[in-house]
């Protein structure tokens, strides 16, 4: 199955290991909701002058931590500023949350609303990824472009990789590991085509096999319906070996036999988002520090 690069999506997620990454680009919206897990409200509205130069026509700012001065589960209404804020504690429920989102909604007929969720790292490390999927799939039900900012951390990593799909849903990621797949890139075009155009059932057939150290042919025997041959498989493989996500296993003279105990699939997870953003992470706009 090939994976088209740059999709149109509804909902988008936007992943940094070296800062936290940006959910604001180009112009400010018309309409925004912003909630904010590691952000107080005062220090992101002033981040709209410093990432697009303006504010937003009217902005809804949910502020989940206690960040923000006086936040205890207050909402206001600031008409000069075009503002209306809710503050929750951090340790408010998810239900709430996505209550205190969804009423923006109601009281409009249009929906060309944006929400921006600000870093959902806060949730993940402290509140676990079961608060961290009930969020995400609340936010899946709203209509209109959600984008989710994430930054990328050993205690993230897999939680992110189980929530959002790579191939679709991720609009930006900033990782080390995009170096090595544009190194695999320049320096082997023809396997990097393989995996590019692969990776997905590799990832399959890796995450189905039953065995610790199969060739090519016995992974391929555990994809679903595939496009690719024994031989394409062992191509891409042999590239997932180089970007790190898997290992062979050297105690052979016959054909290649992989390590499947060495396979991380947050490093699988990794390797598609690139791909499917654009190699060298620019698929989707400015990645301008907030």
């Amino acid at each position: 199955m090939s994976v088209p690069v740059h999709t149109d999506r509804d909902l988008a997620v936007r992943v940094s290991a070296d800062r936290r990454p940006s959910v604001r680009d180009g112009a400010a919206p018309e309409r925004v909701v912003s909630v904010l897990f590691g952000t107080g409200i005062e220090e992101w509205r002033c981040g709209w002058q410093r990432t697009t130069g303006e504010l937003p026509t009217r902005e809804v700012v949910v502020s989940v931590s206690d960040l923000t001065r006086g936040a205890a589960a207050v909402a206001q209404v600031v008409p000069g500023r075009r503002l209306a804020y809710t503050a929750l504690g951090p340790s408010t429920g998810i239900d709430r949350i996505l209550d205190a989102v969804s009423r923006y909604f109601d009281e409009r007929e249009d929906s060309d609303l944006r929400v921006l969720v600000d870093d959902i790292e806060p949730l993940l490390t402290e509140r676990g990824r079961g608060d961290a999927a009930a969020l995400v799939e609340g936010l899946r039900g709203l209509t209109g472009d959600v984008v989710i900012g994430c930054s990328f951390t050993d205690d993230t990593g897999a939680s992110l990789a189980s929530l959002f799909d790579p191939a679709t849903e991720v609009g930006i990621v900033e990782h080390p590991i995009l170096g090595a797949v544009d190194g695999l890139r320049q320096e082997d075009p023809t396997t990097f085509g393989y995996v590019r155009r692969h990776w997905v059932e590799a990832r399959g057939g890796i995450e189905r096999c039953e065995r610790n150290y199969p060739q090519s042919k016995q992974i391929h025997e555990a994809i679903v319906d595939p496009e690719t041959t024994p031989r394409t498989l062992g191509a891409a493989l042999s590239g997932l070996v180089t970007l790190g996500v898997l290992d062979t296993w050297g105690e052979t003279v016959g054909s290649t036999r992989y390590d499947l105990t060495a396979y991380s699939p947050t490093c699988m997870w990794l390797v598609g988002a690139a791909l499917a953003t654009g190699v060298d992470g620019s698929g989707s706009g400015d990645s301008a520090v907030e």
